[in-house]
């Protein structure tokens, strides 16, 4: 089944008048395009079941389980081949953007979408996993994980012995590592066991940082 980002129509309706623009299209650019006979005759042969299915599929008079079945099939089996066509006959040598047009697809942009700089704030939430180790899980704050801009967490920390100066903010934590998990695993040295690690978190995206998390501290066991 296509999604709003495919370039296959949602509708059968759509996939159908796709079909037969790609046909319409490819006769005439045939030979330029190197679109064997076979294929194009198996494309409007596929097309047309699905079309006769889904007309068939709709009539009050005949539609029955069977026939919506065997309407779904054909849709599968057309959608299966249009994308083999299209990976086949149309991205190998590319075509030119006129040529996508013709046929309804969106050119290539070889340019990025920059996504931006992340704006979100997480924190994150310990939990044990065994001696010296530390689960660490991204909670968001501010934002949504959905943000393009995410790409992922640098997480800084540092271990304090008791009695010693814990930070008093981010900025003051000394180690860090990148992750673009939302769980993951650190491993303390043996002597830290009792300690203090504190935590804070900053989203990356391509040298790009987001705001400062809370301060967290948790004793390692």
């Amino acid at each position: 089944m296509s999604t709003t980002r495919d370039w296959l129509p949602a509708s059968r309706e759509g996939q159908l008048a796709m079909t037969g623009d790609w046909i319409s299209v490819c006769t005439t650019r045939q030979t330029d395009w190197n679109i064997p006979n076979p294929a194009l005759t198996e494309l409007t042969a596929l097309g047309d079941t699905a079309k006769a299915a889904l007309e068939t599929a709709k009539n009050e008079t005949t539609r029955t389980p069977v026939a919506t079945a065997q309407c779904k099939e054909a849709f599968d089996a057309l959608t299966l081949f249009m994308r083999d066509f299209k990976r086949r006959y149309f991205l190998s040598p590319p075509l030119l953007d006129s040529g996508y047009i013709s046929l309804g697809l969106k050119p290539h942009d070889p340019a990025p979408t920059p996504s931006g700089t992340p704006s979100a704030q997480v924190t994150v939430e310990t939990y044990l996993l065994g001696r010296h180790e530390l689960g660490v899980r991204i909670i968001y704050v501010i934002g949504s994980s959905a943000d393009p801009a995410n790409k992922g967490f640098r997480i800084w920390y540092t271990v304090v012995a008791p009695g010693e100066t814990p930070p008093a903010n981010p900025e003051d934590l000394r180690k860090s590592f990148f992750t673009k998990r939302k769980k993951d695993v650190i491993e303390f040295d043996f002597g830290d066991s009792g300690k203090t690690a504190y935590f804070a978190v900053q989203i990356e995206n391509e040298g790009k940082k987001g705001p400062w998390g809370p301060l967290v501290g948790v004793i390692i066991p």
